[in-house]
């Protein structure tokens, strides 16, 4: 859990359905022990949000997975968190031990009733299955700034900047 390369004001997670079920991960520390929420983590120093997404589910997990878009973030001075849709790509569940007890795949309305699922989960899971539209990863490309993603409303949108 602990990491001198970890960057404490950058953190993600990320909401996979897969076959109309979510996977959750018991929390096994601090304010959300016991409860099930969706893995994630801090980004590591030179790490994307993307990047951090995919290690920390299949070191939490056992899952690998794929973001997809981006269906909320929240920010202050101090740091910021960002939700991301992902797909699964493959695995089978497994708890890293650590940092949950357990891992389950969860039908969503069953996630969504239950009292160990805390209300920012359920609010991630149900912005992750109505369907809509999140940001999504725009390809770009640019010769005067470091390489980077840009995130945009609606598939494939073209930005100029």
């Amino acid at each position: 859990m602990e990491n001198s390369n970890t960057n404490w004001g950058q953190s993600v997670t990320g909401v996979v359905i897969h076959e109309g079920k979510v996977l959750l991960a018991r929390h096994t520390y601090g304010g959300g022990a016991g409860k099930l929420i969706v893995p994630g983590g801090y980004v590591e120093w030179n790490e994307t949000p993307q990047d951090a997404l995919v290690r920390e589910y299949l070191e939490e997990t056992g899952i690998r997975v794929e973001p997809q878009s981006i269906i909320g973030i929240r920010f202050n001075m101090h740091d910021w968190y960002i939700a991301f849709r992902a797909g699964y790509v493959s695995g089978t569940p497994v708890s890293d031990g650590d940092e949950n007890s357990e891992v389950v795949w969860m039908e969503v309305a069953e996630a969504l009733a239950r009292e160990d699922v805390p209300d920012l989960t359920k609010k991630l899971i149900q912005s992750a299955a109505s369907g809509k539209d999140g940001l999504e990863l725009t390809p770009y490309e640019s010769n005067s700034h470091p390489p980077f993603s840009l995130y945009c409303q609606g598939a494939g949108a073209e930005r100029d900047t």
